[in-house]
């Protein structure tokens, strides 16, 4: 697994997806830091990090989307497949990779609430409370992307699929309003609801409240993914 862990973050910097990755979310982090905290005083850094949860539309598809399909789809899976080395630590190596690649802008990030320290009022429980479960939901669309990255040889068919997928996350609260009202919707809005990853960040936002659960439901999620990825991946190897 380790070897296979340094061999995919290598390929993310020597393909420059991985730069690509951490500029495009510290931009857009940076912006709405800028226009939030610092033009309009909030001392909230959870504010932005609530707001820019859109960004994982874009970048999650673009950092898995070559995961697994590029290497079905140019046979080199073949090698890695027929490689001592299970495929739990296949799966694994690539998933670590890219959380590693993706943890690097989110540690960049965790310097923003002592920026707002130095200005004035600051809550960093809050802040770093938020920053995990930013961390935590991006995981969770990571482990998504890479699943279906399995499923397929087409790099762009990975990335769009991915796309919607967590378009339809983004928006998951309104699409919960189309359920039918009465006992059944009721129950299909709680259950459902539960998904909404979003919430997640505004109701620490408004309570200064950690969900617990609603964090022990992504890292649930995650093992849920990452082991069907596995079993998409094992069934590749014995057909």
């Amino acid at each position: 697994m380790k070897a296979i862990y340094k061999r995919e973050l290598k390929s993310y910097f020597q393909s420059m997806i991985g730069y690509a990755f951490i500029a495009f979310m510290m931009v857009f982090v940076g912006i709405y830091f800028t226009a939030y905290n610092l033009n309009m005083g909030y001392p909230y850094f959870s504010y932005v990090l609530s707001s820019t949860l859109f960004i994982f539309m874009i970048a999650v598809p673009v950092l898995t989307m070559k995961s697994f399909a590029e290497e079905r789809k140019s046979k080199t899976d073949q090698l890695l497949l027929t490689a001592p080395v299970s495929v739990t630590g296949i799966v694994l190596g690539k998933f670590l990779a890219m959380i590693t690649v993706f943890a690097i802008p989110v540690a960049l990030s965790s310097v923003y609430p002592l920026v707002i320290k130095m200005q004035g009022t600051a809550y960093l429980k809050v802040d770093y409370a938020a920053i995990l479960v930013y961390f935590a939901i991006g995981c969770v669309y990571i482990a998504i992307g890479m699943f279906l990255s399995s499923l397929t040889e087409s790099q762009i068919i990975a990335a769009v699929s991915t796309f919607a997928v967590l378009l339809a996350f983004n928006m998951w609260s309104g699409l919960l309003g189309f359920l039918p009202d009465g006992t059944v919707g009721t129950w299909l809005k709680n259950f459902l609801g539960k998904l909404d990853f979003a919430s997640l960040l505004s109701s620490l936002i408004d309570n200064s409240l950690l969900d617990i659960s609603g964090l022990m439901l992504c890292i649930s999620l995650v093992f849920l993914f990452v082991f069907l990825t596995i079993q998409t991946i094992q069934k590749r190897r014995w057909s």
